[in-house]
């Protein structure tokens, strides 16, 4: 919990050093959706809450893969709430990008997934809807990309202050764990998290959601080639299904 609270530090310091001046002119519009940009902190703090309560509690790759189903979330949630239209693309396309996804983060060995402790990861799916809602809902909000994520990093440091208080206490990282703080927060949320919802805002939600699925894909082999991890086939595998399911999801619909 202590580390939730210093990487949503690091990232609302982040913002808040690169913040436009669209804040200060658009000052009036922006009071009147704070409480709103608080309660989408809210649900992306929970989405990291629940995944980090899910890596300590669980068998590390079943959490993974049950993470790795907020992009289907997304599509699902899109058509409910943004009333997006539903085509069999997308559906072929957020399957084969899952399967993609769970053949490399299994290594093609499915029997390693049992799903024994289902209390804990029906937890993890909770935070995956949360984060698909969060997602979907920060669509709706017409406010600045970079005004948005700094309210929700901001809300999020106060939630974890309320959290780590409650169930447990501050400790600060040792020098090895600030860099991975410093480089998550400022990089893997910070800057990530601007892209993500600048894409939200430009396309359908259900549009972007299964291109999501490279992310893992690219995790493999940056551990190939900086970590010397071995070179599976299955990897290529799932990266060919993560292909088609962009392929499929780009192709143009029929007029």
């Amino acid at each position: 919990m202590p580390i939730l609270f210093f990487n949503n530090f690091l990232s609302f310091t982040f913002y808040c050093l690169t913040i436009s001046e669209k804040l200060k002119r658009n000052i009036y519009i922006f009071k009147k959706i704070f409480l709103v940009l608080f309660a989408l902190g809210f649900l992306d703090f929970i989405y990291y809450l629940l995944l980090y309560f899910g890596y300590k509690h669980a068998n590390g790759l079943e959490v993974l893969v049950i993470q790795y189903m907020w992009p289907i979330f997304i599509v699902f949630l899109s058509l409910v709430i943004l009333k997006e239209d539903f085509t069999k693309k997308k559906l072929i396309s957020i399957i084969l990008g899952f399967l993609g996804v769970s053949l490399v983060i299994t290594k093609g060995d499915f029997t390693s997934l049992d799903f024994s402790q289902i209390d804990v990861l029906l937890i993890v799916m909770l935070g995956a809807i949360a984060f698909a809602l969060f997602s979907v809902l920060s669509k709706v909000v017409k406010v600045d990309a970079t005004n948005a994520v700094m309210i929700y990093f901001f809300s999020a440091i106060l939630y974890s202050i309320i959290t780590v208080s409650t169930y447990s206490s501050f400790i600060m990282p040792s020098s090895k764990d600030w860099i991975s703080i410093i480089i998550n927060g400022a990089f893997i949320n910070g800057i990530s998290y601007l892209f993500w919802i600048k894409g939200l805002q430009m396309f359908d939600a259900s549009k972007v959601a299964p291109y999501l699925f490279i992310t893992p894909i690219l995790s493999a082999f940056f551990l190939i080639l900086f970590f010397d991890e071995e070179i599976l086939m299955v990897y290529f595998v799932g990266l060919f299904f993560v292909i088609l399911s962009g392929l499929v999801n780009s192709l143009k619909s029929k007029s």
